[in-house]
């Protein structure tokens, strides 16, 4: 599935570009994926797609205290990764809940650190946030050197 999203990401300017369902999982196919892992982005992308966009306000002294399952299935490196985020100013609250909830349905337990980057990039592409060259670069060619051109 990751690798889809990669796909999707490397291959579509921006996130509303990619084909409708159907279209986009013929070509999936064409390009030689397996039908189980275009299931898989594909109901990802929809569960992405539906998640409520609206912003809630947390104060300044606000704290997010992460469930146990959380905490086991993203592992400290996730989360970790999540707080650096949150307080370099790259993601709002909104945005971060948004992830881990992407982050917990993945099949992995604990989710790899270079997996959650990748949910990361797609969740704030799918949001049109502004991604800054460095930033792609740390969260999609970080992951895997074997992408770097």
């Amino acid at each position: 599935m990751i690798d889809i999203l990669v796909y999707l990401f490397e291959n579509y300017h921006d996130f509303s570009s990619h084909p409708k369902s159907g279209d986009l999982a013929r070509k999936l196919s064409a390009l030689g994926f397996e039908s189980g892992e275009i299931s898989a982005a594909l109901d990802w992308l929809t569960g992405l797609n539906n998640f409520p966009t609206s912003e809630f306000v947390c104060g300044i002294r606000s704290l997010r205290i992460y469930s146990v399952s959380e905490q086991q299935k993203l592992g400290v490196e996730c989360l970790s990764f999540i707080i650096f985020l949150e307080s370099a100013g790259l993601i709002t609250p909104a945005l971060r809940e948004l992830i881990i909830e992407r982050g917990m349905i993945l099949e992995d337990d604990p989710v790899p650190l270079a997996k959650f980057k990748i949910i990361v990039l797609m969740v704030l592409w799918s949001r049109e946030q502004d991604l800054e060259p460095l930033i792609v670069e740390e969260l999609l060619y970080e992951a895997d050197p074997e992408r770097l051109h």
